[in-house]
């Protein structure tokens, strides 16, 4: 198999990260288990989505990949929440959001300079 760049890694793990959000998505679709579909496809993203890490993890290491595929997936996580589901969005979910971007932020940047 031949080795990813970075800058396709970095496009795989977005895919990742995709797949990784429409299976917690599917989590509340499925409403815990009693909806075949949606739990099924649980599986399926979730499967997808480390299959996928577990390909870019050999480019971009372990912290940068997990830190940014969870990072990103919880804060795209939490905006569907809001959005989709009508969660309430406070202060502090805000702000907490924030606080995950700058650190996404960073591993992105701690990346680039190790690479």
């Amino acid at each position: 198999m031949t080795t990813l760049s970075v800058a396709q890694a970095w496009a795989v793990l977005s895919v990742a990260i995709v797949l990784e959000v429409a299976g917690t998505t599917s989590m509340r679709l499925s409403e815990g288990f009693t909806r075949l579909t949606p739990s099924v496809l649980i599986f399926v993203f979730y499967a997808g989505s480390f299959a996928l890490n577990t390909l870019v993890i050999r480019v971009l290491g372990l912290s940068v990949v997990y830190g940014v595929w969870s990072g990103v997936g919880t804060v795209l996580t939490a905006l569907i929440g809001v959005y989709y589901f009508k969660e309430p969005m406070t202060a502090v979910k805000m702000a907490s959001i924030g606080l995950i971007v700058i650190g996404v932020m960073g591993l992105h940047s701690a990346s680039r300079v190790s690479s």
